[in-house]
C-alpha cells in the first residue's frame, strides 16, 4: 500500500500554532494530527472514496473537497490528485472565516 502525501503538514502546524493561547487549542491539533494521519493512509481514487471515509466532506469540484474538522468549527480545503496520491493543503480556518472565502479557488496564504 502507499501511502498518501499530505502537502504541506507544515501549513497545518502553523494554523495550530497560530491558536496558542486560545481555548481549544488542544482539540484543534488533536483532530487535525486525526485528519492527517487518516489521509496518509487512505486510499481515495475518487470524490466518492473520500466521501466514504468523510460523509460530512463536501465536494466541490473534481480535485476540491472541505473537510470539516473539531465538529464543523474549522474547515480544511483541500486539492486531492487521485492518480499520485497527494492531498494538497489549500486552506484552513474557522467556519466563519470560511464564509469569506472562495473555497473553489482559494490557495494557501490568501
Amino acid at each position: 500500500m502507499r501511502l498518501v502525501r499530505v502537502i504541506a503538514r507544515s501549513s497545518l502546524t502553523r494554523f495550530v500554532e497560530s491558536l496558542s493561547g486560545q481555548r481549544g487549542q488542544k482539540t484543534v491539533e488533536a483532530a487535525l494530527d486525526a485528519w492527517f494521519h487518516e489521509a496518509q493512509r487512505a486510499e481515495w481514487r475518487s470524490p466518492p472514496d473520500v466521501k466514504q471515509s468523510y460523509a460530512t466532506a463536501s465536494i466541490m469540484s473534481g480535485d476540491r473537497l472541505v473537510f470539516n474538522i473539531k465538529g464543523n468549527d474549522y474547515r480544511l480545503v483541500t486539492a486531492i490528485d487521485y492518480w499520485r496520491q497527494i492531498v494538497f493543503v489549500k486552506w484552513i480556518g474557522s467556519h466563519r472565516d470560511y464564509d469569506r472565502i472562495d473555497a473553489r479557488t482559494v490557495q494557501y496564504g490568501d
